[in-house]
């Protein structure tokens, strides 16, 4: 009965409440957007790092992995010794590099790691082979695509540009054995994967890694076995899971701080649009109001019928809101994943059903605050002097 008497006293002001319905669907959009944007990055972080089961990754010391040119030597004692502890049931070498390909009167230049096919996390194959025969290398598209080549065609390939005397310092023939996406590079990246002992040779870096990749079992404690690799190995960074997400954590604190401001704003301004249309409504309506606590309908009856006013606006602007921050957020992740060197499987703004709940719920109770004030107040007033001020005016 409430809620049918809301409905009416809404549609008798279509326009009026449509407006509201448009200006709160901007506000819980923009509030969705920032609730995603809070966490969205680190979220998609988390389950790209999780997503091979590698636990640990170790660089050299005082870099994050692949920031820097800098490699670690003794590559193959470190390699043995990891996978001599118990705890631990794989290792995944990694070294990173650039690969030039001549094709006519161009280069195409792209990265190149050198990987273990057995054990790497850095790509999932879709056709063709992994590379485990030392001429063998798997490709993305963005690659396929600028050199012009297919899965199975042979190609030149080299490393170490010298600009002063344009030669190259390793070349070689490459057989193109397979297609892939490669999971931590950029958008429209070219990247390519050969054994690592290959492109150690090519690259004049012997017994030199990039990083390591750690799998530890299922039970171990992660923490202590990254805190046995710092004391065991003095020249790598042992960086955990939880390591990571922190220290993204803090690069991207100024989005997490923009964020809940921006956040804040939407909602304030969806509370101020209701209590104004609440306040503005009841207003119009003491007299009626007035008739009805005169005919024995309760303050709380009458309380609660505004409230859910504000409610149903609240409801219809927060679904229509959802539509609309779900395509924004989209548009907007689309310009964002463009930004240099940043993983093509990072989102920005991602959507989880806890999100759009967070915001419909803050917003609803928005809605509950601002047609308490106006709507108890209106409904406090002296019945005889409200009447008859009503009925003079």
């Amino acid at each position: 009965m409430r809620l049918t008497l809301a409905l009416a006293a809404l549609r008798r002001h279509r326009t009026r409440t449509v407006l509201a319905v448009l200006g709160v669907a901007v506000s819980a959009a923009l509030l969705l957007d920032m609730v995603m944007l809070s966490s969205g990055m680190r979220v998609s972080f988390r389950d790209l790092l999780t997503s091979v089961g590698f636990q640990l990754r170790l660089a050299p010391r005082g870099t994050l992995p692949f920031d820097t040119e800098a490699t670690i030597a003794g590559a193959g004692d470190i390699a043995r010794r990891l996978r001599q502890r118990p705890e631990i049931i794989a290792v995944s070498p990694v070294l990173g590099a650039a690969l030039h390909v001549p094709r006519g009167d161009r280069t195409v230049t792209s990265v190149v790691l050198g990987i273990e096919p057995l054990t790497q996390g850095d790509y999932v194959l879709e056709s063709g082979s992994n590379p485990v025969e030392p001429g063998w290398m798997v490709v993305n598209d963005e690659f396929l695509r600028a050199v012009g080549a297919r899965v199975g065609d042979t190609i030149s390939v080299a490393t170490g540009y010298d600009p002063q005397l344009r030669t190259f310092q390793g070349e070689s023939r490459a057989v193109i054995s397979g297609r892939a996406r490669f999971l931590y590079m950029a958008r429209e990246q070219l990247a390519t994967a050969m054994p690592i002992g290959t492109l150690q040779r090519l690259s004049e870096r012997p017994d030199r890694v990039s990083l390591y990749m750690v799998k530890s079992r299922d039970g171990a404690d992660v923490e202590q076995l990254r805190a046995w690799m710092e004391r065991e190995f003095p020249t790598v960074n042992a960086i955990s899971t939880a390591t990571a997400l922190q220290q993204v954590d803090d690069r991207l604190s100024y989005f997490r701080q923009l964020a809940f401001v921006l956040g804040a704003i939407s909602l304030m301004v969806g509370f101020l649009l209701v209590t104004t249309l609440m306040t503005v409504s009841v207003n119009e309506r003491l007299g009626e109001i007035a008739v009805l606590r005169a005919i024995g309908v309760s303050r709380a009856h009458v309380v609660q019928q505004i409230v859910l006013e504000g409610v149903a606006i609240s409801v219809m602007g927060a679904a229509l809101g959802l539509a609309l921050g779900l395509i924004t957020a989209r548009f907007l992740n689309g310009i964002l994943s463009d930004f240099p060197g940043l993983p093509s499987a990072i989102d920005f703004f991602l959507f989880q059903p806890r999100a759009a709940w967070m915001s419909l719920g803050l917003l609803v109770a928005s809605a509950i605050a601002a047609g308490v004030y106006p709507s108890w107040r209106a409904a406090s007033l002296p019945i005889a002097t409200t009447l008859r001020r009503e009925a003079v005016v």
